[in-house]
Order: C-alpha cells, then structure tokens, then sequence
C-alpha cells in the first residue's frame, strides 16, 4: 500500500487528539501532586473531574467531526479507537483521585508514587506518540514510540505486583488492604490504557504509513 499523507485530510482530528493527549499530561501532574503533596485533596480531586469533562467534550467533537465527515485521515473506526483510548486514560486517572478523596487516605503509599511516577512516564510518551502522528509520520518512530511505552507499562506491572504482595503485610488491616488495592487497580488500569494506545497506534503505523 503506498504511504498515506495524512495532514491533509481533516486537520481537525489531529488538533483534538493532542488536545486529548494534552489534557491527560495536566491531569497526571495534577495526580501527582495530589499524592506527593498531600494538600488540598478535595480541590484537586475536583480540578481532575473537571479536566475529565474536558475530556469528554474533546471525545464529543471528536465523534460529531467523524460522523459528519465523508473523508477521513484513516478508517473510522481507528479514528474512534484511538480517540476512545486517550479519553479512557483520562477516565482512569480522574477515578485514581475520586478514590483518593472518598477513601479519606492521608498517606499514600510509597508504591503508589511509584505508580503515579510512572504514570506520569507513560502518559508523557502517549503525547510525544500523539505530536509524531500530527507532525513526523515516520512508522520506525511511531513503532520505537510504542515500545517505550510497553517497556513502561511492564515497569508499572512489576510495581504493580509488589504493590499489592506488600498489601499482606498487614493482614489485620482489612479496611487497609481493601482501599489500596482498589488504588492500586486503578493505578494498573491507568498504565494499561496508556498501553491500549500504543497497540492502536503500532497497528495505524504499520497500516497506513
């Protein structure tokens, strides 16, 4: 198949999705924070639901632009999925601080910044991933893009793992183990929608480029 130029064809899908990738940047800072910080936990956790609805209104735009367009940069329906997985990570990291908040936690674990770091990592490369579709297109950049960010997500499994080995260490703390590991699911599902993104991504890049 000869290489798609894909600029040209509705430049409008590419601003949304480096807004999405943008928006997902400032809510995993505003999570880090949350937990580094420690302060102001309320206000944060509102700050990130609002971001969240940001979110949506992008994944909005975004869907009414594909449905009233007749050409598009590739198909429609991986147009939809990559939208559909950046906008999941903003969902999982606004519900990690929903959790936060309603479980009332005052000292967050060292492994969950462990997890929030890498939080952070990931979604970062999922924007530079996003910024290569509008401006590069170059399939061994897009592809060497992908494998960071499995090579991050298999980090975020391991501390995934310990995380919640570590959770038995205090048996008798059943609320305790309870709320983190709810947290610490979370925290995992983050990491893996980041992960999502990558596998949609690779799959355009060896399509369409």
């Amino acid at each position: 198949m000869p290489k798609l130029y894909l600029l040209p064809k509705e430049p409008k899908f590419f601003a949304f999705f480096q807004q999405q990738a943008e928006n997902n940047v400032k809510m995993a800072r505003q999570l880090k924070d949350m937990i580094y910080i420690q302060q102001n936990v309320k206000e944060r956790a509102s700050m990130l639901a609002d971001m969240e609805q940001d979110g949506d209104a992008l994944m909005h735009d975004i869907m009414t632009l594909l449905h009233r367009s007749s050409v598009t940069p590739f198909d429609k329906e991986d147009i939809s999925a990559l939208a559909s997985s950046l906008d999941d990570i903003a969902d999982h990291i606004h519900e990690i601080a929903d959790m936060l908040y309603l479980y009332g936690i005052e000292r967050p674990t060292d492994r969950a910044k462990e997890l929030c770091d890498i939080i952070l990592k990931a979604v970062l490369e999922v924007e530079s991933g996003v910024s290569e579709i509008n401006f590069s297109m170059h399939k061994s950049k897009l592809i060497e893009r992908c494998v960071t960010i499995h090579e991050i997500e298999n980090a975020g499994d391991r501390v995934y793992r310990a995380a919640l080995g570590e959770l038995f260490d205090q048996p008798d703390d059943i609320a305790f183990i309870v709320k983190w590991r709810d947290i610490y699911n979370k925290m995992e599902s983050a990491i893996d929608g980041c992960e999502t993104f990558a596998n949609i991504l690779e799959d355009i890049a060896i399509e369409y480029i």
